[in-house]
């Protein structure tokens, strides 16, 4: 059946319609007809009409596909053609381009694949005898051992690329030998709320499982914990799909139905009564982060060298005492205390139980603020002017804002202490 079956795009005429013509024709054939017109010239005539009025409606039915197309609406392409056929054929496109992925961190040297960790990616492009992955940080968390198997069984080591903790973003690199498949990368921009997806990934080790949905929301903000102990201190702009998302499905992709790569798929809410809130990363969001990945093997931001404390926090209330040791004013509810203090704030001046309250001059009254402003106002080398308040009283500070030093210089930073 096609999606346009109904009068209006129709070409039959209704019976209704064919008996009042019947009827109206030969009354005026009876007493109206008009000299020098035979009943076979006007049969001829309309039959012309018909073929002509038929063919502008199938052109302007079948042109339609191509104007949403350039629209950027891409989930009414080949609106004609039976949906169900068409994701057949984006499944069938995408399928060759998502792997599994094993991560044998906890395997040992064994690599037994019952005991390692699974996951998903989706290979987004090759150059000089490689081939390259996107897939989340979570799931090559603690790698020792990186194994891919493509959807033809075949099995290679994965060398990891660069990864980002809080787009929960990687790239892993593989030898691209056998491997002919790369996704077409789409516009999450042009996502609306209903339109078909398809998630492709490795859930519960099931490789190559499909599932379809619908966008449910295009850019929903959720709240994340970035070091997993609770405190919500990042917010992650997300894809929300009915598409079923299993563990497993993390790092796979979400395409539309012209096969084209629109999100990757990272978490879901499991809970008891809860169904069909499945997440994916924008991939213009992926995007934007693997072309960093891909050039410096991290994300290159701003860093200012704190840990904090919301004042406020729901999670980890400050008690009156504390609040007394800091010796705030009544009026400061709202800000940052800090915990520890490295690089360039400790360069600054900065030290524990200061209370941060303003980035040049604008309000910080969250953790998730302060990363905010950081990565999405400063840039590194710029300075950054901090407002805060020790025993009470109001200071400023200039901090030059750096880049973030690696693991082991964070490390060689503390023994010095």
């Amino acid at each position: 059946m096609g999606l346009f079956d109904d009068d209006f795009y129709s070409t039959k005429v209704p019976r209704r319609q064919l008996r009042r013509s019947s009827d109206n024709n030969l009354r005026w054939q009876g007493s109206r007809r008009r000299p020098g017109w035979s009943t076979l010239q006007v049969s001829l005539v309309s039959s012309i009409l018909s073929a002509v009025v038929a063919v502008l409606l199938y052109s302007l039915i079948t042109g339609l596909p191509s104007a949403s197309r350039e629209a950027g609406v891409s989930g009414v392409a080949h609106a004609g053609g039976d949906p169900y056929d068409r994701i057949s054929t984006a499944a069938a496109k995408v399928a060759p381009a998502v792997v599994s992925i094993l991560n044998h961190s906890e395997a040992g040297e064994e690599e037994d694949p019952e005991r390692a960790a699974l996951g998903s990616g989706v290979i987004f492009k090759k150059d000089k005898g490689k081939a390259y992955i996107i897939t989340n940080t979570h799931v090559i968390s603690g790698a020792e051992n990186l194994e891919i198997v493509t959807s033809d069984g075949d099995s290679r080591k994965a060398k990891i690329i660069g990864q980002d903790s809080i787009n929960d973003i990687a790239v892993l690199e593989v030898d691209d030998k056998g491997i002919d498949a790369v996704i077409d990368i789409g516009d999450s921009k042009k996502l609306r709320a209903g339109e078909t997806v398809i998630a492709v990934g490795n859930p519960l080790g099931l490789g190559g499982t499909l599932t379809s949905g619908i966008v449910s929301y295009t850019s929903r903000m959720i709240p994340i914990s970035l070091s997993q102990d609770g405190i919500y201190d990042w917010e992650q702009e997300v894809i929300q799909t009915d598409a079923a998302i299993n563990e497993g499905n993390s790092g796979g992709a979400l395409v539309d139905l012209n096969g084209r790569l629109i999100g990757i798929n990272t978490m879901k809410i499991s809970d008891t009564g809860v169904e069909g809130l499945g997440f994916a990363i924008p991939i213009n969001e992926v995007m934007r982060t693997v072309d960093d990945l891909l050039l410096y093997g991290k994300v290159v931001r701003p860093y200012l060298g704190v840990y904090t404390l919301d004042l406020n926090n729901p999670y980890a209330e400050i008690t009156e005492e504390q609040r007394k040791e800091l010796k705030l004013p009544n009026h400061v509810t709202e800000g940052v205390i800090v915990l520890e203090a490295h690089g360039p704030a400790k360069e600054a001046g900065l030290k524990l139980n200061d209370v941060i309250t303003q980035f040049d001059k604008q309000p910080i009254t969250s953790t998730l603020e302060l990363r905010r402003y950081l990565y999405e106002n400063k840039k590194i080398g710029e300075d950054l002017e901090v407002t805060y308040y020790r025993d009470g009283e109001p200071r400023t500070a200039t901090v030059k804002l750096t880049d973030k030093p690696s693991e082991t210089e964070i490390e060689a930073e503390e023994a010095e202490k």
